[in-house]
């Protein structure tokens, strides 16, 4: 039976001096699924990624944060260690995360109405949640 390849067929297969041959791996690796959503699964991720809401604090604590600040304030020179639980806004979505955060008391920027701390953090008065620490009183 004579075929339109019988001529070539049974040739050895042709090499490159120049090129070394592909693994099959890479070569396997042409073939693969195309991601025709790329960006989908982080999508998805992001959206099932929870937040929570603000708290709004009540006048009785309120005032306590205030005491607590002040407190803060009088003691600025001896730059105390404290606990600083704060609201933190997400960058993507509606709502964040309250976050604690230890540190030295650096200073209060009044204008801002903002403490920092010895690590460079800024925290916003008005998102603070919690101020503990040796130096406020036991209640």
């Amino acid at each position: 039976m004579n075929g339109p390849y019988d001529d070539i067929i049974e040739m050895p297969h042709p090499t490159s001096e120049k090129y070394p041959r592909m693994p099959a791996a890479d070569r396997a690796a042409q073939f693969a699924p195309f991601a025709a959503l790329t960006g989908y699964g982080a999508a998805v991720k992001e959206a099932a990624r929870r937040t929570e809401e603000r708290r709004e604090a009540d006048e009785e604590r309120k005032t306590q944060m205030d005491l607590r600040l002040q407190i803060l304030l009088d003691l600025l020179p001896e730059q105390p260690e404290i606990a600083v639980t704060y609201f933190k806004p997400d960058a993507r979505k509606s709502g964040g995360a309250y976050v604690t955060v230890h540190g030295q008391l650096k200073k209060y920027d009044d204008r801002r109405k903002t403490v920092i701390l010895e690590s460079g953090e800024r925290i916003p008065a008005e998102d603070i949640w919690e101020l503990e620490g040796s130096v406020f009183p036991e209640e």
